[in-house]
């Protein structure tokens, strides 16, 4: 406890300096090391820290492959099929005939990722900026701007079906694309165990492979749920670490804390950490203050690597944000990176993106 209080009275002095116009000192990075996840090594055989908070440096978090593990055959399916879709009109009933050429859009890449976990990787035929799996590497974009629709890019590919939650957008544009006589159904991407399960029944359901759907919704849950409990048994006893998500953006200025019903809520629960911005009342996604910064005090920052990379790496976030240089994070250079495309998505990745980060976490020293 006397540790944390002199560590948030340094912040709040180094809060003061920023303030006052002054610059931080210029600050080396440690050397960064990779821990790739393994799903065939039991966590509890790595060389796990005797102490989680007893460790300094950049951990980049790893996939062993970005790809997706799908069933050899493509299910059977059943079309015409008519599925319940809610946009902002409510409930409207969709009639899927096609699903030779689809698009599936999110902010997260989770939709694609499920429909390629169901056995239908050939039926996409365009991805979003969050689609970073391999199999989908070769089609051709359909956002521009971020997670901006370029409805032009979308007509051109003559599409059958929309899959989409309306994270991405404009909305007006996904609408427009609607009325032009292309099916769109959205479907739930709850950020959560039983999220992704709902996910993979309401993507088959709209491609007509319903029984497909239960079947994936089941192993996926199974999977989750025993790499969490499996996580949950080599958490140090004591203080759990005190964990933040910080989306970054250096080209643009964009610094911000991601809190509750983010996603990143659900992923701190699951890697045995206390999620300080939920612990401060933030939610959603909020822009970051050096005041934020004091109140939580993280012992160690997530982050995308992407984002880590536009401002500079570590020492440039640390540089460029006094007040993060100054928390228990900052001083021990206490950063995990993964993708942009897989540290938040929740679907057939999960269980393998939750256990790439408790290696990274509690088992650094596995790395390269």
């Amino acid at each position: 406890m006397r540790t944390r209080l002199l560590a948030t009275a340094v912040v709040l002095s180094c809060v003061a300096l920023v303030a006052s116009g002054c610059s931080a000192p210029a600050i080396s990075e440690n050397p960064a090391v990779t821990v790739t996840a393994d799903l065939g090594s039991p966590l509890a055989q790595l060389a796990l820290l005797d102490d989680a908070k007893d460790y300094s440096g950049l951990v980049r978090a790893a996939l062993p492959s970005s790809g997706i593990s799908a069933p050899e055959d493509a299910p059977d399916q059943v079309l015409p099929v008519t599925v319940m879709s809610r946009d902002l009109s409510g409930d409207v009933p969709v009639t899927v005939s096609s699903t030779d050429r689809v698009i599936a859009m999110d902010i997260s890449g989770s939709i694609a990722a499920t429909v390629a976990g169901l056995g239908l990787l050939d039926s996409l035929v365009a991805r979003d900026i969050s689609t970073t799996f391999d199999e989908a590497a070769g089609l051709p974009l359909i956002t521009s701007n971020a997670h901006t629709v370029n409805s032009e890019a979308i007509l051109a590919l003559r599409p059958d079906l929309i899959v989409t939650d309306g994270s991405i957008g404009p909305i007006d544009v996904v609408l427009q694309l609607r009325d032009a006589g292309i099916p769109v159904v959205f479907v739930d991407t709850d950020p959560s165990v039983a999220g992704v399960a709902e996910l993979a029944r309401q993507t088959a359901d709209a491609l007509g492979v319903s029984a497909a759907g239960v079947g994936l919704a089941a192993q996926l849950s199974s999977e989750i749920e025993a790499k969490v409990a499996e996580i949950a048994r080599i958490v140090p006893s004591g203080d759990r670490l005190r964990m933040m998500f910080l989306y970054l953006r250096g080209t643009s200025g964009v610094y911000y804390l991601f809190g509750q019903e983010s996603g990143s809520d659900v992923l701190i629960g699951a890697l045995g950490g206390v999620d300080v911005a939920a612990e401060i009342g933030l939610e959603g996604m909020r822009p970051m203050t050096d005041e934020a910064m004091v109140a939580a005090n993280p012992d160690l920052i997530l982050v995308m690597t992407g984002g880590l990379a536009s401002v500079g790496g570590v020492s440039g976030l640390l540089e460029a944000r006094p007040a993060v240089a100054l928390t228990e994070a900052g001083m021990n250079q206490r950063v995990v990176e993964m993708d942009d495309g897989e540290i938040l998505s929740f679907g057939p990745r999960t269980v393998t993106v939750l256990d790439a980060l408790a290696r990274a976490i509690y088992a650094p020293g596995s790395g390269s």
